[in-house]
C-alpha cells in the first residue's frame, strides 16, 4: 500500500525550489528508534553477521579506531562467507582513518569506494568536486534490514574509555519494503562514481524479513542535481502545515531563510517551536554563524535550547506528533545544496511518540536560551555571528 502526498502547482517559478514534496510513503515497516553508538553499533554489528548475500555501507566517517576495526572485521567475516560486500566511504569524512584497514578489506574480497578523494594523484579526482562530500550514512543487509541516522563508525560515539561521555545521538533500524530506497540511493552513488553496476535483487531470495506493522516510511535522498531539496522540501511543507508543536534537534543549525520564515511563522500562528542544539560543537564557526539566526527566532516566540552534555549530533525533528524525520541531514546551506544526505520520513503516531520522549528527555539535559541573557553577549561576538552567517554557504 502507498500514501503519496499531492504536490500543489506552485503559483510562481521561485517556489518550486521549496514546493511540497511528491514523497511516497509505503506501508508495512518495522521501526526501532536507536539512542547513541551503545545502542545502534550492537544492533548493526548484528544485522552484519546475519547477511546472508549482500551488504551496503555508505558512510561519511568510517574511522580505523576500536570501533571502525570491529566493523572491518565483521564485514571480512562477511565477505568471507561469501556474501557480497560493498563499502563507500568519504575522503573528507574519513580523512584521519588509516589506509591500510581499507586496503585489508579490499585484500579480504570487499569492494570499496572511496568518494571524492582529495588527494590529485588518486583515480577519480577532480578539483570541482572536491566540496562535495557524502554525508550519508547507510546500512542495508540483505536488501531486507536497513539503518540510518546521525551516528558514524567511530570511537566518539562509543569511547573505550568509560570516563568518557559519548556523543549523542540516534539511528533507526528498519525492516520492510521502504528499505528499497537506502538501496536505491547506495546503488546510485556506487554506479556514478564508479561507473560499475550494483547487482540487485529482491528481498524474498533471502527470505521476507517484512512485517506486516503499519508505518508508512518514505526514503529521503538529497543525492545528485536531479534529485536534490526532497528533505529541505518535507521540512518545510511540515513546517507551514504544523498546528501544535515543532520539535528539532539539529546539530549544525544554520538556516537559510526559507526554514527561518516558517519557523517564525508557526511560532506567530500558536504553534511550540522548539529547537534543541548542541552546546558544545566540533565547528565552532557554526556556533557563531547559528547564533545570526536566534535573536530573531526568539522574538517569534521559538524556543531554544542547549544540550549541557559532551557533543549533540543528532538531526531529528518530530512536527504535530504525527510526521517525523530521522537521519544525516542538517538545517544547513551544504546539506540542503552540496552533500549527499538520507532522511527518513515517517507518518507513524507510536513512532512520533517515541522521538517525542527521546526529545523531553534531551531537554532534561539542556538549558534554555533567554531572550535577556542572549541580548548581554559581547559586541565583538555579534559582529562574527553576522560575518560567518553570510559566509554559511561554505560551512
Amino acid at each position: 500500500m502507498e500514501v503519496e502526498a499531492v504536490e500543489p502547482r506552485p503559483r510562481f517559478a521561485w517556489m518550486r525550489r521549496f514546493r511540497v514534496p511528491q514523497a511516497h510513503f509505503v506501508a508495512g515497516n518495522r521501526l526501532l528508534l536507536l539512542r547513541n553508538g551503545s545502542q545502534a553499533f550492537p544492533e548493526m554489528l548484528s544485522a552484519i553477521d546475519s547477511a546472508k548475500r549482500q551488504v551496503l555501507l555508505e558512510m561519511y566517517w568510517f574511522d580505523s579506531d576500536h570501533v571502525g576495526r570491529m566493523f572491518a572485521e565483521a564485514l571480512l567475516k562477511a565477505a568471507a562467507r561469501g556474501v557480497e560486500v560493498r563499502v563507500i566511504y568519504d575522503a573528507i569524512g574519513s580523512l584521519d582513518a588509516d589506509g591500510a584497514m581499507f586496503d585489508e578489506l579490499m585484500a579480504g574480497g570487499v569492494k570499496v569506494l572511496e568518494f571524492n578523494p582529495i588527494l590529485p594523484w588518486r583515480k577519480r579526482f577532480r578539483w570541482a568536486r572536491v566540496s562535495r562530500r557524502d554525508h550519508r550514512k547507510i546500512l542495508v543487509v540483505d536488501g531486507c534490514v536497513g539503518f540510518t541516522g546521525g551516528i558514524n563508525i567511530a570511537a566518539p560515539w562509543w569511547p573505550d574509555d568509560d570516563s568518557v561521555e559519548p556523543w549523542r545521538d540516534d539511528m533507526v533500524r528498519v525492516e520492510g519494503p521502504a528499505v528499497e530506497g537506502f538501496v536505491h540511493l547506495f546503488e546510485n552513488s556506487w554506479r556514478t562514481e564508479s561507473g560499475e553496476e550494483l547487482a540487485l535483487f529482491e528481498p524474498d531470495l533471502v527470505g521476507d524479513l517484512r512485517m506486516p506493522e503499519d508505518r508508512p516510511v518514505s526514503v529521503l535522498g538529497e543525492a545528485y542535481f536531479r534529485n536534490r531539496q526532497q528533505i529541505a522540501n518535507a521540512y518545510l511543507a511540515n513546517m507551514r502545515t504544523a498546528e501544535r508543536r515543532i520539535w528539532i534537534t539539529n546539530s549544525y543549525f544554520v538556516p537559510d531563510r526559507p526554514v527561518v520564515k516558517a519557523l517564525i511563522g508557526a511560532a506567530q500562528r500558536g504553534v511550540d517551536v522548539r529547537v534543541l542544539l548542541p552546546g558544545e560543537i566540533d565547528v565552532k564557526i557554526v556556533r557563531y554563524a547559528s547564533q545570526a539566526v536566534w535573536g530573531k527566532l526568539m522574538r517569534a516566540g521559538v524556543k531554544i535550547y542547549e544540550w549541557s552534555g559532551n557533543v549533540l549530533h543528532a538531526k531529528t525533528a518530530v512536527i504535530d506528533g504525527a510526521w517525523c524525520t530521522i537521519g544525516t541531514f542538517n538545517l544547513d546551506h551544504l546539506s540542503v545544496f552540496s552533500n549527499l544526505e538520507v532522511n527518513l520520513s515517517v507518518r507513524d503516531p507510536e513512532f512520533g511518540e517515541a522521538l517525542e520522549h527521546s526529545f523531553l528527555s534531551d531537554l532534561e539535559r539542556s538549558r534554555e536560551i533567554t531572550r535577556h541573557n542572549f541580548a548581554f553577549r559581547p559586541l565583538g561576538e555579534r559582529l562574527l555571528e553576522l560575518v560567518l552567517y553570510r559566509f554559511r554557504k561554505l560551512m
